[in-house]
């Protein structure tokens, strides 16, 4: 009777610690809000006779948004060693997605938009910041992840302050078209391997298109002219919610861009454009109502929540590369 007594609270005690941890795992499963790059911005002045100067909103915005990935709900999961987090998914790769946006953006921050030439030095607080954010996302143990975007964020802090001092041009941000044009085209390609990733999966036959345009072109390793791309049916949760995640950090910087390059966009009559992929953007980040991703076929009874995403996204890029094409005109 006492052993079936032990056994019963055994079995008791680790219902109820499945169940809180389940709870846990659905409070923590909540994405971020959105919020507004200017505002968020403009709470960050000094005072308010402080005018923000270029570079001060968008790096402001990718401060905000690499803040998030440690201090949203839960923190940081993608690297959690124990229960719930370990057992999560799904808001991992959400922040994956923003982080991969987060890198893009900082080392174009260092390489582009803080220099005025090719032979002009980098920003020592952007050669510190941008190296950080590169480190293994899921690394825990020391230096873990979350340090190292730390630091990666306390630099970018330091260059933000740096732009306010303009005493002192050692800390510079133009907002130039060719600097912004030269970051858009890696988002491009972001955008472009989301979509494929997304559209495959329902399966599909790709003809093999890799030299196309250059009769002279080589590749290291043949390739077959047809191959069958499919994601597997474990990760199309995790690629729709990188690509969320993605979507989310991308939207925020692109707001942000909309106030700091408005003078240059509109020389190029290419602001619309940017507005357009705002509101596609915008669309990727509506409320899923599903408990789950679902993988119908394309024209089939139950919906696809992939290729849904890869419509937007698809969309996006496209009016993407046509405000990339606007900026290199005159």
């Amino acid at each position: 009777m006492k052993q079936y007594l032990t056994s019963k609270w055994i079995i008791i005690s680790l219902s109820v610690l499945v169940l809180l941890f389940y709870i846990i795992a659905v409070y923590w499963s909540f994405e971020p809000d959105q919020f507004d790059p200017r505002q968020t911005a403009y709470q960050q002045l000094p005072d308010s006779g402080t005018k923000p100067v270029p570079g001060f909103i968008l790096t402001s915005t990718l401060i905000k948004v690499s803040e998030t990935l440690l201090d949203k709900r839960g923190g940081y999961l993608s690297n959690d060693v124990l229960p719930p987090g370990v057992l999560m998914d799904n808001i991992p790769s959400w922040e994956f997605g923003a982080l991969e946006m987060i890198r893009d953006l900082s080392l174009s921050m260092r390489r582009d938009f803080s220099r005025s030439q090719s032979q002009s030095r980098e920003n020592a607080e952007l050669v510190k910041a941008q190296p950080k954010f590169n480190i293994d996302h899921r690394g825990w143990l020391l230096p873990s992840a979350e340090s190292q975007y730390q630091e990666g964020i306390d630099a970018l802090i330091r260059y933000r302050q740096e732009l306010l001092n303009t005493a002192d041009n050692s800390a510079q941000f133009y907002t130039r078209a060719d600097n912004l044009r030269d970051w858009l085209k890696q988002v491009e390609k972001r955008l472009g391997s989301l979509s494929q990733r997304l559209s495959a999966s329902v399966g599909q036959e790709s003809i093999n298109t890799d030299l196309a345009g250059d009769n002279a072109a080589k590749q290291s390793s043949p390739s077959r002219d047809r191959e069958y791309l499919k994601t597997s049916w474990w990760d199309l949760d995790n690629v729709f919610y990188e690509s969320r995640g993605a979507c989310w950090a991308l939207l925020h910087f692109l707001k942000a861009v909309e106030v700091e390059f408005a003078d240059a966009l509109e020389k190029k009559n290419a602001l619309v454009s940017l507005r357009q992929i705002i509101r596609d953007l915008e669309a990727t980040q509506q409320t899923v109502w599903s408990p789950m991703i679902l993988n119908g076929s394309g024209f089939g009874t139950m919906a696809n929540h992939s290729l849904v995403m890869a419509n937007y996204i698809s969309r996006a890029n496209a009016a993407l590369i046509d405000l990339t094409e606007l900026l290199m005109q005159g």
